[in-house]
Order: C-alpha cells, then sequence, then structure tokens
C-alpha cells in the first residue's frame, strides 16, 4: 500500500508481544497511520529496507536481535526513520544507550495510550510541515 498523501504516513510497530503490536495498530489506525508489524529485529530490518516507514516504535528487549542491536544496524544505513524506543521501568542504561544511538524519543511501558498518540501525532506535524515552525 502507498502513503495516499501527507495525511497517510507509516509506523512500523515492532515487539514481540502479540498484545501489544495489535492494540498499537488499532490506536495508531484510529489516528490515521498506516501501521506495519514486526515480531523481531529481524522482522524490522527487513521491513526498514522494503517499506522505508515513517517512523519506527519499537520495544527495547525482544528475544534474538534486540532494539538496541537493531539501532546499531539502521546507524550503518542511509535510511534513518526516527525511532521512539518501548522500555520498561529501570532500563535507563539501555535508554541512554539507546539515545546515543540515535533514538529520539523513549515510552515507558506500560505506557499511556494518549502519550503514545499525542507523540505520534506530534512527529506527524513535523514531518508533514517541515519547512514550518510548529508551536
Amino acid at each position: 500500500m502507498e502513503n495516499s498523501g501527507a495525511n497517510m504516513l507509516s509506523v512500523l510497530v515492532v515487539d514481540d508481544q502479540p498484545g501489544v503490536r495489535r492494540l498499537l495498530q488499532e490506536v495508531l489506525e484510529e489516528e490515521g497511520f498506516e501501521v506495519r508489524l514486526a515480531e523481531c529485529g529481524e522482522a524490522a530490518l527487513r521491513q526498514v529496507r522494503e517499506k522505508k516507514p515513517d517512523f519506527i516504535l519499537m520495544d527495547m528487549k525482544m528475544p534474538g536481535m534486540s532494539g538496541l542491536e537493531v539501532l546499531r544496524e539502521l546507524k550503518k544505513s542511509s535510511f534513518q526513520p526516527p525511532v521512539v524506543m518501548m522500555t520498561a521501568y529501570g532500563e535507563l542504561e539501555f535508554v541512554n544507550q539507546a539515545c546515543r544511538l540515535g533514538a529520539i524519543h523513549h515510552l515507558t511501558k506500560p505506557f499511556d495510550i494518549f502519550e503514545v498518540k499525542a507523540l505520534l501525532q506530534q512527529l506527524a506535524r513535523k514531518e508533514t510541515k517541515i519547512s514550518q515552525v510548529v508551536l
């Protein structure tokens, strides 16, 4: 599916928990985003190469390739979409590492779905109004 205009920005949701992926997909589709899903880091990298999402919402800790490892791989590539990391309480050092690797924000699980929506809407405004000042 191709983006059908500025309102249809794509978000890649990367989480090993099916319930989290499903919840975020439902909420973000209601907000007008095209949502793609990946259950692990390897699948996320494939999606990024094939589909080039506008944003990535990614869990920090997943079996196999972690979110930090995905960030390291993305940093090596020419295409680096904005990444928001999702993490559990008490993982401050991982959050700091993620920021050093290019993550633009983090959300603490269990997250407030309204915070997720507000953050993605703010990012979408910046993406679609790049030449305007957002107050």
